[in-house]
């Protein structure tokens, strides 16, 4: 009685293997209804089920490209990024203009970079900025610090010093301190945030200095932003802040909106960047800005009182050794400083990052 169902299970088991897409896809006759169920699945957090039915939807129809991309993304939520990189490189090689493979193979790149294994670093950096009208200034900020990251993200923690030296016709050789602290926390697989805050008792630094900025991860490569950026002076001053982003394959491209509120006024600007990757950590960035808010936290108080600006950034990212990153910038801007006055404003700056721990 036994023996026809040993040849029965024989047989099948050698035809699985000799033919196994089309012995197992007869248990799944409707791939789209499969993909839906394995999605869901996944979303319900149910990793290791998910990424298995998805191996059994893609040995029944390999040209399926949509489960192949699933199934990366469900590994790399399961912190399997090789394995997560070599599923969506497979589909590449034969559809290297898929732009939703492109878009995962992004996610898995960046997700894999907040893994890295750097636990603990110190940095460096130098910081400078320059106008000769109405008057020469040359103010230049010395920075260093640690950084540790942590699960659920990163934090640091700084010294900067800040030397101001001003002309005639009211001139000053200043030196102050301002120390600061950020971290970049991951509330939740779509959402991560960014907050600082910063004291100086000097007068060029701000006095108190915060921010706060809050990310919505969406599908296919977007990204929005909203937040708010806080300096004390003689006075509070407020600037809001939005944005949206997209990955589209080794660019990362974003549009970011400020808004000032003066006392005579609201005042608005709009910084476009596009970042070029190399690969996960390399990449070169142009940002081009124009209108009156303030972006940038160190020479705040001169921005503050500007009329119109007009400014092209440059940046290159590179990793020197494998625990040694660099970042060079460079800058300029044509501005308004008084009504029918303009002048030419050069920035510059390099900064350090050495891994002295790691996981």
């Amino acid at each position: 009685m036994r023996s026809p169902l040993i040849l029965y299970v024989f047989i099948l088991t050698f035809a699985g293997l000799i033919f196994p897409g089309k012995v197992f896809s007869q248990e799944i006759t409707d791939p789209e209804a499969e993909f839906l169920r394995v999605r869901t699945m996944a979303f319900d957090g149910n990793y290791a089920g998910a990424a298995a039915a998805a191996r059994r939807l893609i040995n029944g129809y390999p040209d399926y490209g949509d489960a192949r991309i699933l199934l990366g993304r469900i590994l790399a939520w399961q912190k399997d990024y090789e394995q997560a990189a070599a599923v969506i490189d497979t589909l590449l090689m034969t559809e290297p203009d898929n732009a939703d493979a492109l878009s995962a193979r992004r996610d898995i790149s960046l997700w894999s970079k907040e893994s890295t294994p750097v636990a603990t670093d110190i940095r460096a950096g130098y910081f400078f900025d320059t106008f000769r009208q109405p008057y020469n200034r040359f103010w230049q900020v010395f920075k260093a610090g640690a950084g540790h990251r942590f699960d659920r993200g990163s934090a640091s923690a700084g010294l900067n010093i800040g030397n101001i030296n001003i002309g005639e016709p009211s001139p000053a050789n200043v030196t102050e301190l301002q120390v600061e602290a950020e971290t970049w926390p991951k509330l939740t697989d779509k959402n991560y945030a960014y907050l600082a805050y910063a004291y100086s008792p000097g007068s060029y630094f701000p006095r108190h200095r915060a921010a706060l900025e809050v990310w919505q991860v969406l599908p296919k490569g977007w990204a929005l932003s909203a937040g708010l950026n806080y300096y004390r002076f003689d006075r509070n001053s407020f600037i809001a802040l939005a944005s949206v982003e997209k990955y589209i394959g080794r660019y990362w491209l974003s549009a970011k909106g400020f808004l000032f509120f003066k006392d005579d006024g609201p005042t608005t600007s709009l910084y476009i960047n596009a970042r070029r990757y190399f690969n996960d950590t390399d990449y070169f960035q142009v940002t081009l800005g124009t209108g009156t808010a303030p972006d940038e936290p160190f020479d705040i108080q001169a921005d503050l009182m500007r009329l119109s600006a007009n400014s092209i950034r440059l940046a290159y990212n590179v990793s020197l050794t494998p625990k040694l990153m660099m970042r060079l910038g460079a800058g300029y801007s044509s501005e308004e400083y008084k009504e029918g006055y303009l002048r030419n404003r050069f920035e510059g700056g390099v900064n350090f990052i050495y891994a002295i721990k790691m996981k």
